[in-house]
């Protein structure tokens, strides 16, 4: 019998921990023999691995905590190999064989150990696409590797595209005109909801705009207004302290109390001390922090492809 959580002395994990040490944590729990209802069993299986506060809150940019997710994908793996039996929906324990299977692997179960295991491989659908010959038919997607889940890689995938688009975006507003730049800026206000539903946000532009570049009416009748100032600055090249006081003056003379000072490159330390120290409410947006912005809420970017992931549907097998 392994020694489960109240008897074993093990160290906390520091750090979101791999794969394997999730699926033998959850054994571990289930070798109490009861049926565990999957969220106990999470919970249960975080316990025994003694993850602190700050990883179990870790989540996915979609939302779900990642840990959550991973303890759930142990179990999914963890039936495939014939280790877990689910007696009723959503509720779990352990077989005999996953009882050896903790036996000869207490600590971690790796891919490798699952793919040994004949029950898994009737599984496995190859990445070519080939099927692997034998009567059962290959009807899911390889396990997890070790060190991430299909949304993790996911996600990893979509962070590189939209890694690529920051950064093509950033080049392009320094290419084009300042006046189309500070229209960007403006646009980029008007769709994080500044505005209202009018999107009432304008490019003042012109000599006389008494060194602010755009207004952002609050309300209809222009009572309370937050003016812009956007600044295409190359690679490399920080705004300055002098700037931002320069803007905070431009402020004061509109008699307004709140601002947004954007730019395509970066903000010195001196600038950014600065605006914490002063009165008025100035926000300061740089380069990386636009590109986000624009990404987010869709402003000189398109939907490339959409992609679609299904699950079973249990109640249609009730």
């Amino acid at each position: 019998m392994i020694e489960s959580s109240a008897t074993a002395a093990r160290a906390p994990i520091a750090g979101m921990p791999k794969f394997p040490l999730f699926r033998a944590a959850t054994l571990r729990v289930l070798s109490d023999g009861q049926t565990w209802a999957r969220r106990q069993l999470e919970e249960a299986a975080l316990d025994e691995m003694q993850l602190s506060e700050e990883i179990r809150g870790e989540r996915f940019k979609s939302g779900g905590q990642r840990a959550n997710n991973r303890v759930g994908w142990s179990i999914s793996m963890l039936q495939r190999a014939g280790a877990v039996e689910r007696p009723e929906r959503a509720q779990f324990q352990i077989t005999e064989f996953g009882r050896e299977l903790l036996a000869r692997h207490p600590e971690e179960i790796t891919d490798a150990t699952l793919r040994a295991i004949p029950a898994f491989q009737d599984y496995v659908v190859r990445r070519n696409g080939k099927k692997s010959g034998n009567a059962v038919p290959e009807v899911i997607t390889d396990a997890p590797v070790a060190d991430e889940d299909p949304i993790e890689l996911i996600e990893a995938g979509i962070a590189a595209f939209e890694s690529e688009a920051a950064s093509e975006l950033i080049r392009k507003l320094r290419e084009k005109h300042p006046d189309f730049f500070e229209q960007a800026v403006v646009d980029v206000l008007n769709k994080m909801g500044y505005g209202g539903t009018e999107e009432r946000g304008r490019r003042l532009g012109g000599s006389g705009d008494g060194g602010v570049d755009g207004v952002i009416d609050q309300d209809a009748l222009g009572l309370n207004r937050i003016y812009v100032q956007a600044k295409r600055y190359g690679e490399g090249n920080s705004v300055q302290r002098p700037e931002i006081q320069g803007f905070v003056g431009a402020l004061a003379g509109k008699g307004a109390a709140q601002g947004v000072f954007v730019t395509t490159g970066l903000f010195s330390k001196g600038a950014r001390e600065y605006v914490m120290q002063i009165p008025s409410r100035v926000v300061l947006i740089d380069g990386p922090r636009l590109a986000e912005l624009m990404i987010r809420y869709r402003v000189g970017v398109q939907i490339k492809r959409t992609y679609e992931v299904v699950e079973v549907d249990e109640d249609y097998f009730e």
